[in-house]
């Protein structure tokens, strides 16, 4: 699972999710890319299962970039806790997408295998997702 070694805090705000990403919405280090159409919190499970998804299809022959990585942390309390005495400990980490935000990126495969692979992929995850290549 990805998780940060060390954060500044903690227990951060919620946020919004509001927006576009303009700056990382094409493709940089590889020849494909996956593509977000929505914006989402990605949890380090569904990240990694996607990871393992594409890794089966290309087996040795491409190469995988992630471009996105869990550096907030989501808490919760226990079941049947009451109310107050504070937040509750963190539970699980989340990366924070919008629309436009390039998630994986992949090369070394012929567009036909990568299209595939990514596809496969975007069953994994929990909004739609749209196949961009370089060119």
């Amino acid at each position: 699972m990805l998780y940060p070694k060390k954060v500044k805090f903690r227990k951060p705000h919620r946020g919004r999710l509001g927006g576009t990403i303009v700056s990382e919405n094409g493709v940089i280090f590889g020849d494909f890319g996956l593509q977000s159409l929505g914006p989402v919190w990605l949890t380090s499970r569904q990240i990694e299962a996607t990871r393992r998804t594409i890794a089966r299809y290309v087996k040795k022959t491409g190469r995988l970039w992630i471009r996105i990585f869990p550096d907030k942390s989501i808490s919760s309390k226990p079941p049947e806790t009451r109310m107050g005495s504070g937040k509750g400990s963190p539970d699980y980490w989340v990366a924070v997408v919008k629309p436009g935000q390039v998630l994986f990126e992949i090369n070394g495969v012929s567009q036909v295998m990568a299209y595939e692979a990514l596809k496969n992929a975007s069953y994994k995850l929990p909004i739609k997702t749209k196949f961009i290549s370089k060119n």
